[in-house]
């Protein structure tokens, strides 16, 4: 990590309207808390109508989107803040666009040389001019099941279905569609399910000790995610030694490869042979109580505020 820094001005933004609301405000604040704790001068605030104005007015060092969901992961706020010459954490826009958007994620990482679930996108209005039955058959023929459904965009698993029987498809992507216009369906990877996040504190990303996730139900759902108990984490993961290095080692490549800088958390399936499976990649993970990149950077020996410090330090020289 870089040397200790100046006191710098931090605006911390939180909330905003989108699903993961309560998860953004629970982030933020716990970003906010561990820069306080460290001495900077923090401001925790939503994002709204004079936010660009006040940007501007506090010309702050640094802005840490906390925004979970489409206002702080699609890029569009970023390049905003480009715009306005502000120094801010977490991918750029354009990287964060094509990241934010699951089947332009998997292009890219299949294109990487990285493998990811058969998958097939199928917007709304397909749906409905081709025929719902027409077009679930032939998701069916081509995929089977098991299958994972979930919008294309979006986080915190809200409207992510694991089907097990034909019957139940249709309803999933209705239930996908509330949160998109587009559903992403893909084939289920038997395996274990470990999230990697990777950091840059000043001289390089590097990945941070897989996470094993264990839920209760059997799915990492919304509930499981934020409801203390509701899932077992084993961090580091129970994987041996060399599949561990395999893991990590594409975490590290696939945030590379779409681009992402200063944080972000790659989710894999490994399956029984030890190859990871791409699944998704979070522009800015979740950073409560119970996330999985405050438990790696714990599980690595690191201070939390020390790297959320280090994390911005970074996201200032990149500014400049």
């Amino acid at each position: 990590m870089t040397d200790t820094p100046a006191t710098r001005s931090v605006i911390v933004l939180a909330g905003g309207i989108s699903h993961e609301r309560d998860v953004s405000l629970r982030s933020g604040r716990r970003v906010a808390d561990s820069l306080i704790a460290r001495g900077h001068r923090v401001v925790l605030r939503e994002p709204d109508s004079s936010l660009l104005a006040a940007l501007a007015e506090a010309a702050p060092d640094l802005v840490w989107p906390a925004l979970h969901g489409a206002s702080g992961e699609d890029g569009s706020l970023r390049a905003l803040l480009d715009a306005q010459g502000i120094a801010y954490v977490g991918a750029e826009a354009a990287a964060a666009q094509l990241a934010w958007h699951k089947p332009t994620a998997k292009v890219l990482v299949e294109r990487a040389g990285y493998r990811t679930p058969a998958s097939i996108t199928l917007p709304r209005e397909t749906f409905r001019e081709l025929g719902a039955s027409q077009v679930l058959g032939g998701v069916l023929k081509h995929l089977g099941t098991p299958v994972v459904v979930k919008p294309a965009a979006g986080g915190s698993a809200q409207g992510v279905t694991v089907v097990e029987n034909e019957a139940d498809l249709p309803r999933a992507v209705v239930d996908a569609y509330t949160y998109g216009e587009t559903a992403l369906i893909e084939q289920k990877v038997v395996g274990t399910e470990v999230s990697i996040g990777v950091v840059d504190t000043g001289e390089g990303a590097f990945a941070l000790p897989a996470v094993e996730i264990v839920p209760r139900s059997g799915v990492y759902s919304f509930e499981a995610r934020y409801s203390a108990g509701e899932t077992q984490f084993y961090t580091p993961a129970r994987l041996g030694t060399e599949v561990a290095s395999t893991a990590a080692g594409a975490a590290l490549a696939i945030h590379q490869a779409l681009g992402l800088r200063h944080i972000s958390r790659i989710d894999l399936i490994i399956d029984g042979d030890g190859t990871p499976w791409f699944l998704e990649a979070n522009v800015l993970p979740g950073l409560t109580e119970t996330s999985l990149v405050p438990q790696a950077i714990v599980a690595a020996g690191l201070d939390l505020g020390q790297v959320y410090e280090a994390i911005g330090e970074v996201a200032i020289r990149d500014a400049r």
